[in-house]
């Protein structure tokens, strides 16, 4: 890679691909990942000559029988069958959410642009969660559905997704009061953890 990309590698949805080729995802989730633990990574690379990526990560002093137990959900715990429809207008993104949470047994539905989204609501199938991207490309955005949604399945739950601090959901940094958010980009634990998590909530 030449300086100019290698300095651009960690950043969410950077990416040398063409559009709809990949979502430049997969480098910033392995940084997330390592700062999280308190490592490092370095990444080293000359055009011609390769690439090295190094990771760094601390090592636990504490003996494997005296580790305290954090209660972390084992993968069971985070599986599920309910139906969600997930509304992502990348599609490569879309791709890989629909693809943990079939993982994980849900029921998956798909809709690439917001009114999509809303025909499918508007038929009979019960929907459990709405997974949306805040930013649509279509004019309306993720609150538009949410709202439509929760007018046609008033036990629905939602979680928005998104990229960006400056949206319909986020004001001043923080978020309207009863709004789920998943920030942009997640990993596949987080994601289902979080999705769990919403669909255990009483109601």
């Amino acid at each position: 890679m030449d300086k100019a990309t290698l300095d651009r590698v960690f950043e969410p949805f950077f990416t040398t691909k063409e559009v709809g080729k990949g979502t430049g995802l997969g480098l910033s989730q392995v940084y997330g990942f390592v700062r999280q633990t308190g490592g490092h990574i370095r990444i080293y690379s000359e055009p011609g000559h390769g690439t090295t990526v190094k990771l760094y990560l601390p090592r636990s002093k504490t003996e494997p029988d005296k580790q305290e137990d954090r209660s972390i959900p084992t993968a069971t715990m985070l599986r599920g069958n309910e139906a969600i429809l997930v509304v992502e207008d990348h599609d490569d993104l879309r791709a890989y959410s629909s693809g943990v949470l079939r993982d994980l047994g849900y029921q998956v539905f798909e809709a690439a642009d917001a009114a999509s989204a809303i025909a499918f609501l508007e038929s009979s199938r019960t929907i459990d969660l709405l997974f949306t991207d805040v930013v649509l490309p279509d004019g309306l955005h993720g609150r538009n559905i949410a709202d439509r949604a929760r007018r046609l399945h008033p036990m629905i739950k939602v979680l928005f997704t998104t990229g960006y601090t400056r949206n319909a959901i986020v004001h001043n940094g923080r978020l309207d009061a009863g709004v789920n958010l998943l920030s942009k980009p997640f990993t596949f634990r987080g994601l289902a953890e979080k999705v769990r998590r919403i669909l255990d909530e009483q109601t």
